[in-house]
């Protein structure tokens, strides 16, 4: 299998159901919440998220349907299999409130012969920012940019700042408030240290954009199943730019558990970890 034709197949269906995804961000939504019997989990949503998720299932389908859809097997994967994973839109909040931060995600896990589960392709598409990020393991990683005058494809690497100071970070947070309360503590300890520090979203988006050297570091506490689809294609570009991914601790990303999730350039990890070391739950110290 040819991972890096694979992966260029899918950018342009990616690139196709974002057409159609950007013109309904243009129309009045409404606001839902995911279960009415959990109202402190609610996710922002629209008709359309269904649809490019159901069109992206039918295209890759017709492509190379490989072993099945990862959400599918769950604990029956296969060793030795490839699964694709597809995830709504990542960054829904920010698509019902008109913001361009938004994208849509498709990886493929390649499941080893003990289980373990590693992203090996990853396609992280911003249709309102006109870029497409897409990587295969072993192939590098590439942006491609759309403008009035064509498109450019380009290969992308971190940067090489040395130091947290003058650099430039962005984190996540999630609506959970015991969670987002580890973000909150982690960037005041680190404030007066980088030129800035950021929080636009989504995860997928912030993650490609240490790959592209758009920023230094990117860190978010619990990222959870749900984000797996998101994160796992951008950890492929990630990792394929050069840069450095891994939990908080230092320890491999784990796809069937909740993860702190740290990127940077490589250069400021052991920097960076202290910090994000004193915010790690007790029970993980």
């Amino acid at each position: 299998m040819d991972l890096q034709q694979l992966a260029m197949q899918v950018a342009k269906i990616t690139q196709d159901a974002g057409r159609h995804a950007a013109q309904d961000q243009l129309t009045p939504h409404v606001l839902r919440t995911a279960s009415p019997a959990d109202e402190q989990k609610t996710k922002y949503s629209s008709d359309i998220d269904e649809t490019v998720v159901r069109y992206l299932r039918e295209k890759i389908l017709e492509v190379n349907p490989l072993n099945g859809f990862w959400e599918e097997v769950g604990s029956e994967r296969t060793p030795g299999a490839y699964y694709w994973c597809i995830g709504h839109i990542d960054g829904s909040i920010n698509y019902m409130r008109n913001m361009p931060e938004w994208t849509i995600t498709v990886s493929v896990f390649s499941i080893g012969e003990d289980g373990s589960a590693t992203p090996v392709i990853g396609v992280v598409h911003a249709p309102a920012l006109n870029v497409t990020y897409v990587a295969a393991a072993g192939h590098g990683a590439i942006r491609i940019r759309r403008s009035v005058i064509g498109e450019k494809r380009e290969a992308i690497m971190p940067t090489t700042t040395p130091r947290l100071k003058g650099s430039v970070i962005s984190f996540g947070m999630s609506y959970f408030s015991r969670e987002s309360m580890r973000a909150l503590n982690t960037v005041s300890a680190l404030a007066g240290l980088p030129s800035d520090i950021k929080r636009v979203g989504p995860a997928s988006l912030d993650l490609c954009k240490v790959a592209d050297g758009t920023y230094d570091a990117y860190f978010e506490p619990s990222l959870h199943s749900w984000d797996v689809p998101a994160v796992s294609a951008a950890t492929v570009v990630v990792w394929e730019a050069q840069g450095r991914l891994c939990q908080w601790d230092k320890a491999p990303i784990s796809w069937y558990e909740t993860n702190d999730v740290v990127a940077c350039n490589g250069l400021i990890f052991d920097e960076l970890s202290g910090y994000l070391l004193e915010n790690m739950p007790e029970d993980a110290q």
